[in-house]
């Protein structure tokens, strides 16, 4: 039944965003360019901090949460042979093909296995029902969370509100949604890479969560 709820999380993420983006989010706000922020001192810094920052999280996974360390270790991982620069064949291989593989086999995999009669019970529909409402809930909580913070912020450090939308899992499918509703209301406003870090931190707390459950009823 988790395999099936992992599998939905995707189309559920393009769906709830486009929605509860548009519910939530405003016409002004939604025109806010974020490009004006980018630099290539600002890329530099944020590729080092991005090591360190997942050399720490690596550790502290370890540590303090051993069952989640194949889920964060991936992800490390997979961030340490983008950030490199040295092995572009291997991430770009890890990005795209490899990624569709996987994803093709896994759905091949859990669906010749899938009988009506394991799938279409409450318990399953229940499961579904959750998600929906958990994606609509993190979806319109990031929006709500950007515009709480434009009020204290000053009009020259405002960010656009629908990056706070891109806060969950489905990686990269969340922060699509979001650069695809962005350019709507501003062809020129480009929110994809502003969007991927709530929607990779969103993947870290999956991450996290599922260790903590692994950890309490294995």
């Amino acid at each position: 039944m988790l395999n099936v709820t992992l599998l939905t999380s995707v189309a559920k993420s393009a769906l709830v965003g486009a929605v509860v983006t548009k519910i939530v989010d405003t016409l002004i706000s939604s025109k806010i360019n974020n490009n004006s922020i980018s630099s290539i001192l600002k890329t530099l810094v944020l590729c080092l901090l991005s090591f360190f920052i997942f050399i720490v999280l690596n550790i502290l996974t370890i540590l303090i949460l051993p069952d989640a360390t194949p889920l964060i270790g991936a992800l490390c991982f997979g961030n340490f042979a983008r950030e490199s620069g040295v092995v572009d064949r291997l991430s770009d291989t890890m990005q795209n093909s490899l990624i569709n593989i996987v994803t093709i086999f896994l759905g091949l995999g859990v669906g010749s296995k899938l009988a009506s009669e394991q799938f279409l019970v409450p318990e399953t529909m229940g499961i579904m029902v959750i998600g929906l409402l958990a994606f609509s809930a993190g979806t319109a909580g990031g929006v709500i969370m950007a515009k709480l913070m434009n009020l204290v912020s000053s009009k020259e450090n405002q960010i656009n509100p629908l990056i706070g939308a891109a806060g969950v899992s489905a990686v990269p499918m969340a922060a699509r949604v979001v650069s695809k509703e962005g350019q709507i209301y501003d062809k020129s406003n480009i929110l994809l890479m502003h969007a991927m870090g709530p929607n990779v931190a969103g993947v870290i707390g999956s991450a996290v969560a599922a260790g903590v459950l692994l950890s309490i009823f294995k």
